[in-house]
């Protein structure tokens, strides 16, 4: 069979890859200690599941929802994000349900590009941003990430000839895979950049509450005070309060553990939603009226367990880069997110496909590795804190032994 050109690109996928890499290591018999895909294995809260519950035994809820029938969900997810940022949002023509964030990144594409367009990407960034370009017939513009530049693009950088062809930046902080924190300065700069150059602002934005060291701490008060904003990982919107140019994606795969239920939003500029929107209806409904009623539950319910969870990741990084320290692998402490991303030391640095494989082959701990993420990203491999502090210091042992590092 001869297939379209489009799937040649997305036939390397570093999470696939790993994926093969982990199987063949358990058929040779190795229990495998599985760091390489960020997968909260923290349980969604009682709150949440009772309402999906409830939901089951509701026989109108068994049909197809579409848009009309997800007012609640765009209402709640509206107030929810004016308590936390402070900005409003129209529930019906600036919010948009989706089968989560990683569905909106892939779409949208769709919806702004035609074919041989630039998108301009992060790199290393998340592997579905490149995708969705992919699909829709555009080309990617890399924008190196550097430890140097605090893991921040250089617009500076980006050629006059790239930028005449591009439609599209995507952002995405805290960033996964290196960790790093963009501050409101930055976004009011990226803001007033793709203003200049008539680019349509993507942010990516699943951990927005996954940030550690923060003084005010994750749970928003209500209504929110100015001082808790200025701590937690800005939004979009506070460089651009009038939506011009963007758009923003949340999960509630992070924040509420709800990955399995495949729910998020987006909230932005009216006509992007609008445009998102008409893809969706040729591709989908939305999900079942159930995960929307937990996702309700979520967002206006108690918010201890997002607190919980943020606390539950901080003492898992400080257990994993305590016990890499020992090991005499030193790596700075990752401010944000559920990841460790570390520079591999030599002779790994130039090869981190080989070292994950070879590691997941010969100890069972499995990572992922920094090429994965994009050019940018090779010599770095990154750790999901997805294992209790116990489990993570064993998986440091092994990897240790295999690095041939004392412990």
């Amino acid at each position: 069979m001869k297939f379209a050109q489009r799937l040649t690109p997305l036939k390397s996928n570093v999470f696939a890859d790993m994926d093969r890499a982990k199987a063949v290591a358990r058929s040779a018999g190795k229990q495998i200690i599985d760091l390489s895909l960020g997968s909260s294995d923290l349980p969604a809260a009682s709150h949440i599941t009772d309402a999906i519950a409830r939901s089951l035994s509701d026989t109108k809820t068994h049909g197809y929802l579409l848009f009309n029938g997800t007012r609640s969900f765009r209402e709640t997810a509206a107030w929810w994000y004016e308590q936390k940022f402070g900005i409003a949002a129209d529930p019906e023509t600036e919010v948009l349900p989706l089968i989560g964030s990683q569905e909106g990144t892939a779409h949208l594409p769709l919806a702004i590009l035609n074919p041989g367009d630039f998108a301009l990407l992060l790199d290393p960034g998340y592997p579905s941003h490149a995708g969705g370009v992919y699909l829709a017939g555009g080309q990617i513009y890399p924008m190196p990430l550097l430890a140097e530049n605090d893991f921040l693009p250089v617009f500076e950088d980006i050629p006059e000839p790239v930028l005449a062809q591009s439609k599209m930046m995507v952002l995405s902080y805290p960033h996964n895979p290196t960790t790093a924190i963009a501050p409101l300065d930055f976004f009011e700069k990226a803001v007033a950049f793709c203003q200049q150059h008539n680019l349509v602002l993507v942010h990516d934005f699943p951990y927005v509450d996954l940030v550690f060291d923060n003084p005010v701490g994750a749970v928003p008060p209500c209504p929110p005070a100015e001082e808790y904003r200025k701590s937690i990982a800005p939004s979009v919107f506070m460089a651009d309060r009038d939506k011009s140019v963007s758009i923003e994606f949340f999960t509630l795969s992070k924040s509420y553990s709800m990955g399995g239920f495949r729910i998020g939003f987006a909230i932005g500029n009216s006509q992007l939603i609008e445009a998102l929107r008409q893809v969706k209806a040729a591709v989908d409904f939305n999900q079942y009226q159930g995960i929307l009623n937990g996702a309700i539950a979520a967002l206006t319910g108690p918010q201890d367990t997002v607190k919980m969870s943020v606390e539950t990741f901080r003492k898992r990084r400080d257990a994993f880069i305590n016990a890499l320290s020992i090991a005499g692998w030193q790596v700075p402490v990752p401010p944000s997110t559920m990841y460790v991303w570390a520079k591999l030391p030599a002779p790994w640095d130039a090869d981190s496909v080989k070292f994950c494989t070879q590691l997941v082959q010969s100890t069972g701990v499995a990572a992922s590795p920094g090429a994965g993420f994009g050019k940018s990203g090779e010599g770095y491999v990154r750790f999901a804190l997805v294992e209790s502090p116990s489990v993570l210091e064993e998986a440091v042992s092994k990897i240790a032994n295999f690095l041939k590092f004392e412990i």
